[in-house]
């Protein structure tokens, strides 16, 4: 066996032996020993999916229906799995957790992270983390640093909508003109974060760093779908505006059509890599280069803009409107 095989295999080893010494103590030191043992067994050190039996384990420790002190200690055990260690698997397999808890747990689950970032620092703050064990770990390291901003933009677009916008009924298509400038940007910088999550050399073949992507790039698709109904909002609205919120939705608007395309390219290299084959990806027509030369010359020309010119441009959106495809 090469110097490097054996290297890898005595980490791994050392690896389980960690994860099986910290369920020992936790059976014997912890007043929560069900729930370590779970987040111990969730987020071990083999480079493979978690069983779900501890996963929902985890759960049903967060759930609203729990007392606030039980949920509050196992986000500080993920916390503490997370700052603690040096492992990409460890690392990541903690994020899929928090990740799945934010989609499938009540939104009280939300609440409470954002909460526990307040009184201490960032528990998704994973900006220094890096596992140097191997190149492939380096790799994988990298992509488990942009889960994680993705991840804390996720929860900073909840603080500013007061929803999920995976979860919940999208409601973007009725905001008043102070709501869609404060929002639309916010979601703009969520899907910025999930474009980052393209995958980059060994990453891109590990078969758990798919699976989180495969969970990033569905959200995609509702995220998406928010940023259109607002955009489409924002351009009704566009010539009621004073010029200075004009500027600010011009700009806006720039960045979601340099956006679509990004997310056109993001969509094909996820199809590359067989992510994402149960959902309808989003099908998008660039509005043409004289719609937004139309808004330009609005917001310099702002004192002197005539109604004719405003029914120009809502024409032109009404032509020229993104088209979205639904869920299967």
């Amino acid at each position: 066996m090469s110097g490097g095989g054996t290297q890898n295999s005595l980490r791994r080893a050392l690896g389980a032996l960690k994860d099986t010494t910290t369920v020992s103590l936790a059976k014997v030191n912890s007043d929560y020993k069900e729930l370590d043992i779970a987040i111990v067994k969730a987020t071990n050190h083999y480079e493979r999916p978690a069983k779900e039996r501890h996963i929902r384990a985890i759960f049903a420790a967060v759930s609203a229906t729990r007392p606030r002190a039980d949920v509050a200690y196992c986000i500080h055990a993920l916390a503490r799995r997370l700052s603690r260690t040096h492992n990409w698997a460890v690392a990541l397999k903690t994020l899929i957790v928090i990740h799945r808890a934010l989609r499938e747990v009540d939104q009280t689950f939300h609440e409470e992270i954002i909460n526990y970032g307040r009184s201490r620092s960032h528990m998704l703050n994973m900006a220094h983390f890096k596992d140097d064990s191997s190149p492939n770990a380096w790799d994988f390291s990298a992509w488990v640093r942009t889960y994680a901003l993705f991840l804390e933009e996720r929860l900073e677009c909840f603080r500013v909508l007061k929803y999920d916008v995976e979860m919940d009924r999208p409601r973007t298509k009725d905001l008043d003109t102070v709501e869609i400038l404060e929002q639309l940007p916010a979601l703009q910088q969520l899907l910025f974060r999930i474009l980052g999550c393209q995958p980059q050399g060994a990453a891109a073949n590990n078969f758990v760093i798919q699976l989180a992507l495969q969970l990033v790039a569905s959200e995609s698709i509702r995220v998406y779908q928010a940023i259109n109904d607002a955009t489409a909002n924002l351009v009704d609205k566009f010539f009621e505006m004073q010029r200075p919120d004009a500027a600010k939705a011009l700009e806006i608007y720039r960045r979601a059509c340099q956006q679509a395309e990004r997310l056109s390219e993001f969509y094909e290299i996820c199809k590359s890599m067989y992510i994402g084959r149960g959902e309808k990806f989003i099908k998008i027509e660039q509005p043409p280069l004289s719609f937004l030369q139309t808004m330009e010359e609005y917001v310099r020309d702002a004192p002197r803009v005539t109604t004719a010119l405003r029914d120009q441009v809502q024409k032109c959106s009404l032509r020229n409107g993104f088209v979205l495809e639904g869920r299967t």
